[in-house]
């Protein structure tokens, strides 16, 4: 993509009502655009990002043996009061009436749509487990929408449903979404630490909320300062094995992280007090289980293999797509923008041509971009007639991990310079090498 012919309505000054880094950073950057209070558009910088998460949520659940499929956003009231969640859920949830004065809603979250769609279809032990989900835009009315897309009143999310002979065998499903969480986050460039939370109006007992530190998190989180040091990597899991998936679940698990909400100060004393840590958290996802409430209620049973029906149990599992652009950008950014990892960015490297117009600094920029691009990366060229500072200034408000800067002086001694928007180490090589520099970064994070 040329930066000429790319829609990108960066800004120079920062919007008022903008109170944390990352609704910031993402008005500025061209990103979002607020349509209503809590509701925004995705410019197509900002839209990028968001369909890279969701590219890396889709990779980990394939990974994890779950199947996606797509649910509408309006449901039907009656499902909700099947299920008791109708007149329980507050405020938050947008009632609406079709013109057939059906109760309808714009749902908050699928519980009783996935129950109804099981039940429909599945009646025999043999075809469980199952787990299925979806990435599928959401609707919360908040009070006080605020920080962009950090607390919106529309927002993507991806949610997974397991369904589960026994209760055993849910947590197991339960052990493995843990997993496939940890991997999901860290090749987005993010430490998400699972802590202990409370269960809200999706209920259940068991649920771990994941969490990335930040000064603007909306939840006190304390915890021991060794869950930090603790990294998933690429080891490699398999998903059917019990005892690896809840191996991982223990190392993850085993030390003190909690939020606010379940925080047990008499726990919390006894680990060692250079251990002890208080600070705030960003939420980016969550996992529950929660056995037979809503399979008894809505009658989702199956036959046991022994003449019984037994209504299955079944868990939870969201990820919010939509709030980890804004995540991403409060756990990095500077003075100067944001700072995408290399799983995420919108675009892999950034061209800058320090002359446009310049036979031999055009012909060179072609060549890169095109070298590039045939290597299946996607670069942004800054082919504008601009000032070089203005160029530069874009880029690292766009945030673009990698830079290449082509200009007539480097060009006479055969080099541009290829630039680090993380470190801002800068580094000469001829075009060519750059190209292939680029080329194993990305190779080595797909």
């Amino acid at each position: 993509m040329r930066l000429s012919r790319y829609f990108l309505p960066v800004l120079k000054e920062t919007p008022s009502e903008a109170q944390i880094v990352s609704h910031r950073l993402m008005l500025r950057a061209g990103m979002i655009k607020q349509a209503s209070a809590g509701i925004y558009s995705w410019l197509p910088l900002g839209f990028k990002v968001l369909r890279n998460i969701e590219r890396i949520v889709h990779g980990e659940q394939a990974r994890a043996g779950h199947i996606p499929m797509l649910m509408p956003t309006l449901q039907s009231a009656d499902l909700w009061r099947e299920s008791g969640r109708y007149d329980a859920y507050g405020p938050e949830m947008l009632r609406i009436r079709d013109r057939q004065d059906r109760d309808m809603l714009y749902g908050p979250t699928n519980e009783e749509m996935i129950t109804d769609i099981f039940r429909s279809h599945v009646g025999s032990y043999k075809d469980l487990p199952l787990t299925l989900y979806h990435i599928q835009w959401k609707f919360r009315d908040e009070m006080r929408p605020r920080f962009g897309v950090m607390r919106g009143r529309e927002f993507l999310m991806k949610d997974g449903y397991n369904f589960d002979l026994t209760k055993a065998d849910a947590l197991h499903a339960y052990n493995r979404h843990l997993v496939s969480y940890l991997r999901t986050y860290e090749r987005m460039g993010l430490q998400a630490i699972p802590m202990r939370a409370d269960s809200g109006p999706i209920g259940g007992d068991d649920t771990h909320e994941f969490l990335v530190l930040a000064e603007t998190g909306e939840s006190e989180v304390f915890y021991d300062a060794e869950i930090t040091e603790l990294k998933f990597g690429d080891r490699e899991i398999d998903y059917d094995s019990v005892e690896q998936c809840q191996a991982v679940l223990e190392e993850f698990t085993s030390r003190y992280a909690r939020t606010d909400e379940t925080h047990d100060a008499e726990m919390f004393a006894k680990i060692p007090e250079d251990r002890q840590r208080v600070a705030r958290g960003i939420e980016v996802g969550q996992i529950f289980y929660f056995g037979t409430k809503y399979s008894e209620a809505m009658g989702a049973t199956v036959s046991d293999g022994e003449g019984n029906k037994v209504p299955v149990h079944m868990g939870s599992h969201g990820i919010g797509v939509s709030r980890l652009v804004g995540a991403i950008i409060e756990a990095s950014h500077d003075d100067k923008g944001i700072i995408w990892p290399e799983g995420v960015t919108p675009f892999h490297c950034g061209i800058v041509n320090l002359k446009q117009g310049d036979a031999e600094a055009d012909a060179a920029c072609d060549a890169l971009y095109s070298s590039l691009t045939a290597l299946g990366l996607d670069p942004l060229y800054d082919d504008r007639n601009e000032r070089a500072g203005g160029k530069f200034a874009t880029m690292d408000l766009i945030g673009l991990p990698w830079r290449i800067t082509v200009g007539p002086r480097g060009l006479k001694n055969g080099v541009v310079e290829l630039t680090s928007r993380r470190t801002g180490e800068s580094e000469e090589m001829p075009p060519e090498e750059a190209v292939q520099r680029i080329s194993q970064i990305y190779s080595a994070n797909a």
